[in-house]
């Protein structure tokens, strides 16, 4: 527990360090006419921190009516400790949970770090699970909460033990072993991604091999018609006209904000000649 709570406030640090050393630097552009929040913006944007990062952080601090230049130590520090959190949320991965007595260390670290995500997780669990998938001995995909046994036959005592510990243990207590849970929570919560499917055959949902939904794009949620193409090619981008959602049979603007799960085909110039 120490090292995560090290870890964060490392961060925070950090963040506050950047905000500090920077100071005249925003003051002088905010004075040239700048508005705040771009210049803390591009203060930050090489981490990946963007401009409603910074909006929502003011309005959760309380700092958005505080000029910039009145800023003391503390509140750099509260500024830099919200700003850490929403561009940078922290998922607690509580592995070995199949260790015995982890209930309630697990218990523990999720009452201490109650606003947190705190997954249990056993890898060990796992990886057990997808070598015995690979040999053929079960029937198990990444993340779900149950498996089948196919050859029981060829289970020695150790793995059928193993497996009855995992069904009861692990699934029985904590629904599934955790892995790809916290990495789609990871993703698709806390990063807030969208996962998108784009096909160049709209009639079959193919690529141009034939092969039926082959690829998945991680976006950014806001993300649009154009980073789409920009993401496959940047060739695209010149020509593009539109995009094509084909489960509706609807045509997109280039500056269509993408939803998870969308199935798209992009039309560019190239295309209609």
């Amino acid at each position: 527990m120490a090292v995560f709570a090290d870890i964060e406030e490392e961060l925070t640090l950090w963040y506050q360090k950047i905000l500090e050393g920077n100071r005249e630097k925003i003051s002088k552009l905010i004075q040239d006419g700048s508005d705040v929040l771009d210049a803390l913006t591009d203060l930050y944007r090489g981490i990946g921190v963007t401009k409603n990062h910074v909006k929502d952080t003011f309005l959760q601090t309380g700092l958005d009516g505080k000029p910039f230049d009145a800023f003391d130590m503390v509140d750099s520090k509260k500024f830099a400790f919200h700003l850490r959190k929403i561009s940078k949320p922290t998922l607690i991965v509580a592995n070995k949970v199949d260790v015995e007595g982890a209930d309630k260390n697990f218990n523990r670290l999720r009452e201490r770090y109650n606003d947190s995500i705190v997954i249990p997780v056993s890898g060990d669990s796992e990886f057990s699970l997808r070598r015995a998938e690979q040999k053929g001995l079960i029937k198990y995909s990444p993340g779900s909460e149950e498996f089948e046994i196919l050859k029981s036959e060829d289970l020695t005592e150790k793995q059928v033990n193993a497996l009855n510990f995992i069904k009861k243990g692990i699934m029985g207590e904590y629904m599934r072993t955790g892995v790809q849970f916290a990495i789609n929570v990871a993703v698709f919560k806390l990063l807030k991604m969208n996962s998108i499917y784009p096909v160049a055959n709209e009639d079959d949902l193919t690529d141009k091999k034939g092969r039926v939904l082959p690829d998945l794009i991680l976006l950014k949620d806001g993300a649009t018609i154009n980073d789409l193409a920009k993401e496959i090619h940047t060739d695209l981008i010149k020509g593009l006209l539109y995009g094509k959602d084909l489960k509706y049979n609807l045509r997109l603007p280039i500056d269509y904000q993408l939803r998870d799960r969308d199935v798209v085909s992009l039309v560019s110039a190239a295309k209609k000649q």
